[in-house]
């Protein structure tokens, strides 16, 4: 087990302050003393179109300089250009498999190996199955390119925010319907919260399948014994499957009024040990 922070509170997306650039935002992760960075594909920092090879490379040694890990990547769904790879747009499902091949590449360049499966979202006038269907032929494709570069596609259940991939059994039958060796599960606390279940049931349910993990509490607060997850019993959980991923803190950045550096220091001081102790008793 290894710990992450996810970008988007350093960023501009989804509100558009704080906003950092991507040096600084990668200096400030490591020296609080994170494994990895988990780099939100969007702009400022990394949205493929406006990175050159020179620029990737440039990324890339920053990362190596820092001792970062790039533990994943994911594209910003929803906005202008959609990303919805449910869409009953068909052009909007073919820039959508487009952008997912894109930031597949974009990650391999910078040396990473997951990227997230957001499923899109069913839109009112389509069936679900309609949208589920136009969503795993979206995710069979992406696989493929992604097969390509050796990146492992991990679907995310985004109960919060959407409404086709909400469960955990959502989750791992999109897996299974793909069809492929480098498509895996995820989940995020955040999400299963919304849902009012158990996280540690979701560790157990996807074990080896387990490919990721995003750590959120409510109003995507940093993990704490005051908040409403068990966290310590979900890092128990994952030590008795032999999860060897990255935890990915996805917290903080729906809103303006937050100090970056201050919710991923906590979140870092809480896990930490609490990560140290399990990989002990391993």
């Amino acid at each position: 087990m290894k710990l992450s922070f996810n970008t988007w509170v350093y960023s501009s997306f989804p509100v558009w302050v704080p906003s950092y650039p991507l040096k600084d935002t990668i200096e400030r992760i490591a020296a609080i003393g994170y494994d990895g960075i988990e780099i939100g594909a969007a702009s400022p920092h990394a949205y493929p179109d406006y990175l050159d090879d020179s620029a990737r490379r440039e990324i890339r040694a920053m990362l190596d300089a820092n001792g970062l890990a790039l533990s994943s990547m994911l594209p910003a769904p929803g906005g202008g250009p959609g990303f919805n790879s449910a869409s009953p747009l068909a052009a909007e499902r073919t820039h959508t498999v487009d952008q997912y091949r894109k930031v597949v590449d974009l990650c391999a360049d910078l040396g990473g190996k997951t990227v997230i499966y957001v499923a899109g979202w069913q839109v009112f006038g389509t069936s679900r199955e309609e949208a589920w269907d136009r969503s795993r032929d979206a995710l069979v494709q992406i696989a493929s390119a992604a097969k390509a570069r050796d990146v492992t596609i991990v679907v995310e259940p985004t109960t919060a925010d959407s409404n086709l991939v909400e469960s955990c059994d959502d989750a791992l039958r999109m897996m299974r319907e793909a069809e492929a060796d480098n498509v895996k599960v995820m989940f995020d606390t955040y999400h299963a919260l919304y849902r009012n279940e158990v996280s540690t049931d979701y560790v157990q349910r996807m074990s080896g399948d387990l490919a990721h993990v995003h750590f959120a509490d409510a109003n995507r607060a940093a993990p704490s014994d005051a908040g409403r997850a068990d966290y310590r019993g979900i890092i128990q959980a994952l030590a008795d499957v032999r999860f060897d991923g990255f935890i990915t803190m996805e917290i903080g950045f729906d809103r303006r009024a937050v100090e970056p550096d201050r919710i991923a220091r906590d979140a870092f001081t809480y896990l930490k040990p609490l990560v140290d102790a399990a990989k002990a008793r391993q």
